[in-house]
């Protein structure tokens, strides 16, 4: 059996930012989509999903009403070649919240949990693509031996179009740039 058989036509041709756009919601929540081809996500589990949930109700509490908070939906790095990635915690713009599809512009931090399977990408490729969309944060966050959550923190320096280290954190989130969080993610 060839991948060609298994997998659908679409997935094997690249995509354009319109033909994109066309498809409906369900259609797009599985996927990104990275120089025009669609990257399958597997299906995370519950721990990771509640803790995604729990960042993002607590950057949405701590955000202010001129940001908000959320999880599940795609951020537009770039029309040609498409690149669309779905950040498990993003903060927008909230005045930006009915433009779609979100742009880099609009958001001030993404962050990853990283999942078996998604190692690499979370810690190399999406760090390189966000950086280079001009997104100023960027965290990441893994599980450690003990199962307490670890959150690695970037700022992105706006000449380099890099990201340099910031602070790490276990288990709980005391502050962190540029409002202040608290959240034990111990606790998820």
């Amino acid at each position: 059996m060839t991948a060609e058989m298994v997998t659908p036509a679409w997935m094997h041709t690249q995509i354009s930012a319109e033909q994109y756009d066309s498809w409906s919601e369900e259609q797009c929540a599985g996927i990104e989509v990275v120089d025009g081809m669609a990257v399958v996500s597997p299906s995370a589990s519950k721990r990771y999903n509640r803790l995604a949930r729990v960042l993002a109700n607590a950057l949405d509490a701590a955000a202010g009403p001129a940001w908000n908070a959320d999880t599940g939906f795609d951020v537009r790095l770039q029309d040609v070649p498409l690149t669309n990635r779905r950040p498990d915690v993003i903060v927008y713009r909230s005045e930006t919240i009915d433009l779609t599809p979100t742009r880099p512009e609009h958001v001030l931090l993404v962050v990853e949990v990283v999942a078996p399977g998604s190692e690499t990408t979370d810690r190399i490729v999406k760090v390189d693509q966000y950086a280079k969309a001009g997104i100023p944060f960027y965290w990441r966050i893994e599980q450690a031996a003990t199962g307490i959550p670890i959150v690695y923190t970037y700022v992105l320096a706006p000449a380099t179009k890099a990201y340099r280290d910031g602070e790490t954190f276990t288990g709980a989130i005391k502050t962190a740039a540029p409002f202040s969080v608290t959240v034990d993610l111990g606790a998820v």
